[in-house]
């Protein structure tokens, strides 16, 4: 019997004779997980059924449990989103930055550019739309709270109102999509276990992944996605009809917020069944192209001396008060700016982690670990302190010298205000209906993303489910959220609103272990690859 070397004894530790869809049952031009599918299935439909028969009671019951995770756990939210960002930092400086994604061998998939393109639109594209005017300008006026209890309406409060603004579009939320994205990448291509959640935590469970706590992972990850694709279809629509009844005079009511997501469903379904390469990269492409183009008009058209002094106050404010952000305790004189935003927005992007990191995952094989952080962390950040300065600035500027609508009126309607921004910027009509265009087609690129990412996870971690599968998914986002809207109204897209973030306490925890789970499967990866003399 010959020697065992420290590669076989490396390798021994995560053998497993379990294959992607081993459990799965196959009719009807379906291939599903035979647990989580059904189990799934059953979930959504009684909460869809009582939110409809009890819409305010749903609600209550949901915003209850959503604001008491908020008020009794809001420290917790925060200090995991730190260590998020400091080892996600620590992952670029760290030895193991060098393994490769897929193996030493392994070529990307994609373009730079076409990478960073749908890992972006999938992120937080239609956030940045919503929310690039309407949020500096809700802290400096005082709409809902102001950040570290800041004067509103001085100069002061209108740096920490940009400051506070990127601080929740920066580095946090992208820390939280990289460690998901990246654990899901590593242990799905390099150690060939299924793309789906509970393949990350093989280090610590063991083939007791395979078992009901995988499920349990994977069950509540699909929750949390279709819920957080839906509510955000639904105000999506809202925000496009708004903008739609502002641009043509178009009555924005119900019937035109339910064919948006019509609309937007038929086209995402198209996009899903033409698959990564003929649709999602393909939006993911022209939306980056269209957003760049409106990115430098506004630039240019508008206050430029004042944008690029803003780009240069909301760096400083940012980096300033970080840390004074951060820290989740002696917070009184803004727990409600305090509650009703950072918590909030760090349980969203907690919720939307699998859907977006399990996406960034699947475009991700070929790059290493460093630049994998790199182009997750670092460059969306860069790029969206240029966005927020741009937009948000310039609506901040309005606000200042009493200019058009936000100037005479302040914040009135969060969907209206990037419209009413460019409204005073040249080309008015242009800009204003390639604005509702990206927010159409950023919907629909996170749309099929997310019903990629369903299909997976359904699936018992197949890259690849049936059309039929694909299909399946992007008509019940569309569904969910249009019946919601039509039958309940805004009272019943909160109520599942209220449930997506309520699934942010519980997924916090599990992306902690995930974190621990990834630093000891990338050390065992860098042992392994040190013993085979490739690294």
């Amino acid at each position: 019997m010959g020697d065992i070397t420290l590669g076989d004894v490396i390798k021994d530790e995560y053998q497993t004779d379990y294959v992607a869809g081993q459990d799965n049952i196959a009719k009807f031009g379906f291939d599903i997980h035979n647990i989580v599918f059904p189990v799934t299935a059953l979930l959504i439909v009684a909460f869809v059924v009582g939110t409809l028969i009890f819409p305010s009671g749903a609600k209550e019951l949901l915003d209850s449990a959503k604001n008491g995770a908020i008020a009794v756990f809001d420290w917790g939210f925060l200090l995991s989103a730190n260590l998020f960002v400091l080892f996600s930092l620590a992952l670029i400086f760290m030895p193991v930055g060098k393994i490769r994604i897929g193996g030493v061998d392994a070529k990307p998939e994609f373009s730079l550019l076409s990478w960073f393109a749908m890992l972006f639109a999938a992120g937080m594209g239609t956030g940045l739309m919503f929310w690039s005017v309407a949020e500096p300008v809700a802290y400096y006026t005082d709409w809902f709270g102001t950040p570290l209890g800041v004067e509103p309406n001085t100069e002061e409060g209108a740096r920490l109102a940009m400051g506070a603004t990127m601080y929740h579009w920066g580095l946090h939320p992208w820390a939280i999509y990289a460690i998901v994205g990246l654990s899901l990448s590593f242990f799905a291509f390099n150690k060939d276990l299924p793309l789906t959640i509970r393949s990350a935590f093989f280090p610590i469970l063991g083939d007791k992944v395979w078992g009901w706590p995988g499920n349990v992972i994977d069950t509540v990850a699909v929750l949390a996605t279709i819920f957080g694709l839906a509510t955000s279809l639904g105000f999506g629509a809202q925000q496009a009809a708004s903008g739609i009844s502002y641009l043509f005079g178009i009555e924005g009511g119900l019937n035109v917020q339910v064919a948006v997501i019509a609309g937007v469903t038929a086209v995402a379904t198209i996009s899903v069944i033409r698959g990564i390469h003929g649709g999602v990269k393909m939006l993911s492409n022209a939306n980056m192209v269209m957003a760049g183009l409106l990115l430098v008009f506004v630039l240019f058209a508008g206050p430029t001396l004042a944008i690029f002094n803003w780009l240069w106050e909301t760096t400083v404010s940012y980096a300033s008060n970080m840390v004074a952000l951060s820290n989740p305790f002696g917070r009184e004189d803004d727990t409600t700016w305090f509650h009703g935003w950072t918590v909030f927005y760090w349980a969203w992007w907690i919720s939307w982690s699998p859907f977006v990191g399990m996406f960034i995952a699947r475009v991700s094989r070929g790059r290493t670990v460093r630049e994998f952080v790199t182009a997750v962390l670092i460059i969306p950040t860069i790029i969206t302190a240029v966005w927020m300065s741009t937009f948000g600035g310039s609506g901040l500027e309005q606000v200042q010298n009493g200019i058009g609508a936000l100037g005479s009126e302040g914040l009135t309607d969060e969907s209206l205000a990037l419209f009413q921004a460019l409204e005073n910027i040249p080309f008015a009509a242009i800009t204003s209906f390639i604005g509702i265009t990206l927010v159409l087609t950023f919907f629909i690129t996170s749309s099929d993303s997310g019903s990629l990412v369903i299909d997976s996870i359904t699936s018992g971690g197949k890259v690849d489910a049936p059309k039929g599968q694909r299909i399946f998914w992007a008509i019940t986002e569309g569904t969910i959220a249009g019946v919601l809207l039509f039958v309940g109204g805004e009272e019943a897209l909160e109520a599942l609103q209220a449930g997506a973030l309520s699934v942010g306490l519980p997924f916090t925890l599990v992306l902690l272990v995930m974190s621990y789970s990834l630093f000891k499967g990338l050390h065992h990866e860098r042992r392994l690859l040190i013993a085979e003399g490739k690294m």
